[in-house]
């Protein structure tokens, strides 16, 4: 089938990827965002608990065993509640820090530094809704529903999985020391979460991958949005043509009005066209290009010298030589000394008069 006009086929711009960060469009995955954080809690409790395991199971096996025994008094209440609060402390504050930084990081990792301005403006469109409605029932709604249904199916089945390995031990939870429920407790705990993390995980690098070719695939462009854009950003490219033409024209007008002041202009003799000036009185040390052109404008070229006797010389190797070493405007190369001054010699003869120092351009 054809393509048409409004179908994006295009890669996106630099400009359009821009546009889309400012807006808080990025391309990254929030399940992605969980796994991490999730980790990186577990990893840090198993870590706080090894340091803090053995103050935290005495201080429960105190509150369970002497729980009768306690005296609690307007006096005894806060110094208890300060141990408690202590130890809580410092079993939660290295599992919330942790959690804070992995999530940070991970956000970091998946977008880079993003400060989206534009996505802090309120939007009034998305309090509409038959906006939200639509949403509700777009594909994308249905991918995250079977998302969902998938991630909670597996982890129903691994968890069922652990869980079964432990029956046992849960059976014959009630005839377990306070320590002992304590270890079986954090046991199940720990392999669940990590068998159960590293499905998420899994699921969730699948989902990153899925997200960015959504994203790309919602960025791409149609071959008339990166005209449009061409246009609005660089210029329309019709326009800056004919200014590099109108400039081109102009440089060519002005090189025109040197030739009547060269001293000599050197051909091909048909196709190249170079105009020399060489002023020894003014203390010139070489000869200057004033105007160089190939077909009409070597035809031209040498009309104005014709019409405003400056000699016309035919030299094709020095005439290509010129033409391909030499900007209008600057000095001629050391290398070229030799052969123009022959030339020069050959208009002092055609003028019978003679041309002062023509040895200062023989280096």
């Amino acid at each position: 089938m054809a393509e048409t006009a409004q179908e994006r086929t295009e890669q996106p711009t630099p400009r359009r990827r821009e546009e889309a960060r400012q807006k808080g469009d990025v391309a990254k995955s929030r399940e992605l965002n969980s796994v991490v954080v999730l980790f990186a809690g577990i990893i840090s409790l198993k870590m706080t608990m090894t340091a803090y395991g053995n103050q935290m199971g005495d201080l429960l096996v105190t509150l369970y065993q002497d729980a009768s025994t306690w005296d609690l008094t307007a006096q005894s209440f806060p110094h208890l509640s300060l141990i408690v609060l202590k130890v809580f402390a410092q079993l939660t504050m290295p599992v919330l820090l942790s959690v804070m930084v992995a999530g940070l990081t991970i956000n970091f990792v998946q977008v880079g530094p993003l400060m989206a301005s534009k996505a802090l403006k309120p939007d009034f469109k998305k309090l509409n809704p038959f906006s939200g409605i639509k949403r509700m029932f777009s594909l994308n709604s249905l991918v995250e529903l079977l998302k969902g249904i998938i991630k909670i199916s597996i982890v129903a089945l691994v968890s069922y999985s652990v869980v079964d390995k432990y029956l046992g031990e849960i059976n014959n939870y009630a005839y377990l020391s306070v320590s002992e429920q304590i270890a079986l407790l954090a046991s199940l705990f720990l392999e669940l979460s990590v068998k159960v993390g590293l499905v998420l995980l899994i699921m969730a690098l699948a989902d990153f991958a899925y997200q960015k070719y959504q994203y790309e695939k919602k960025l791409k462009m149609s071959k008339q949005e990166v005209k449009d854009e061409s246009k609005q950003y660089e210029g329309n490219p019709q326009i800056k043509s004919a200014i590099r033409s109108k400039q081109m024209q102009m440089a060519r007008m002005r090189m025109m009005k040197e030739v009547p002041e060269a001293t000599v202009v050197v051909t091909n003799p048909t196709h190249i066209a170079i105009a020399l000036k060489y002023e020894p009185k003014n203390k010139q040390d070489a000869p200057i290009v004033v105007a160089k052109g190939k077909l009409k404008l070597a035809l031209r070229i040498k009309e104005i010298a014709k019409q405003h006797g400056v000699p016309v010389i035919e030299n094709k190797p020095l005439a290509r030589g010129l033409y391909d070493a030499c900007e209008v405007g600057r000095e001629i190369p050391a290398a070229f000394y030799q052969a123009v001054a022959e030339v020069l010699s050959q208009v002092y003869k055609m003028n019978k008069n003679r041309l002062p120092n023509l040895g200062e351009i023989n280096g």
